[in-house]
């Protein structure tokens, strides 16, 4: 151990290291939230969506399992997200849109719910926010990076081969032209009418007035409730309360989680290697990304 003290503080190090992801996956992986029986009483669902929405797949499963269940009588959505992606937003407020006929849906903003996470929170028969939730943000937005000039300076080229004038109308490596501008503006528009519509429709108020403020502003929570945005005002404890007085659950309402998937050690590993390195690339990384979306992800 004397003779190679390098390597032996290197062991001492990654031994600790491993002893602390271990002990991180235990303590974990024995505080999950899991739901509880789903048979018996009367009970309400909570339905949580955090991050940027990127997907609805795994959402929608469990909403129709919840459909199904004659013992839960309410669903909570519980929304922590700046929004994300158009395709997966408008899914989970379609879904939520034909559940609402059978079950009370109750929408509880966390921290932000805007843009797409807004569109969402629209399906539910009522909208609880903190009055220092981020919402509204009612808008779209098309982002992407122009390289043109730095592939210049370094001597480099984009060579495209295309089947239609517009096939690489978002393409980094040249400017937009006029029509194409155009084009794209009205897709964007379009979208954006869909976003109006939806808010519309889901907080019953005339078409004109969501326009007015349907300019990407976002709003707090209490200045939401104002404008007919929100409900009220209150946690997710006030959103489980008044959902148990309309289900008419009496008591203490027995409410419960998804069930989460306990990752095995490899997997836990693997998923904390893959985070760090994603952190690092995206810390550092300047290449340029095409991103569509119907939110700030900022």
């Amino acid at each position: 151990m004397k003779k190679y003290p390098f390597l032996t503080g290197f062991i001492i190090l990654f031994t600790f290291g491993i002893a602390g992801i271990l002990g991180t996956w235990f303590f974990n992986s024995s505080n999950m939230i899991t739901g509880s029986s789903l048979t018996g009483s009367s009970k309400i669902a909570v339905v949580e969506i955090e991050g940027v929405i990127t997907q609805s797949k795994n959402v929608i499963k469990i909403l129709n399992q919840y459909k199904k269940n004659n013992h839960i009588k309410a669903i909570i959505i519980r929304i922590d997200s700046p929004g994300g992606g158009v395709g997966p937003s408008q899914e989970l407020h379609e879904e939520l849109m034909k559940l609402r006929e059978k079950k009370i849906i109750i929408a509880s903003m966390g921290s932000v719910a805007a843009s797409g996470g807004y569109y969402i929170a629209c399906a539910a028969h009522k909208i609880f926010a903190n009055p220092g939730t981020i919402t509204g943000s009612i808008g779209v937005i098309i982002e992407f990076a122009n390289i043109e000039e730095l592939l210049g300076k370094i001597g480099l080229k984009s060579v495209v081969i295309k089947s239609g004038q517009y096939k690489d109308i978002l393409s980094p490596t040249r400017e937009l032209q006029k029509n194409e501008k155009q084009l794209v503006q009205g897709v964007i528009d379009n979208i954006h009418g869909q976003f109006v519509d939806a808010v519309a429709l889901g907080r019953n108020l005339p078409r004109t007035k969501i326009a007015e403020i349907a300019d990407g502003r976002i709003f707090s929570g209490e200045q939401a409730k104002s404008l007919g945005l929100v409900d009220e005002l209150g946690n997710l404890e006030d959103a489980i309360s008044y959902a148990a007085e309309k289900a008419g659950i009496s008591g203490e309402p027995d409410v419960i989680y998804p069930d989460k998937k306990r990752p095995s050690i490899l997997d836990y590993l693997l998923q904390e290697s893959v985070s760090k390195l994603h952190e690092v690339i995206t810390r550092e990384q300047m290449s340029p990304q095409f991103m569509l979306q119907t939110t700030q992800q900022k």
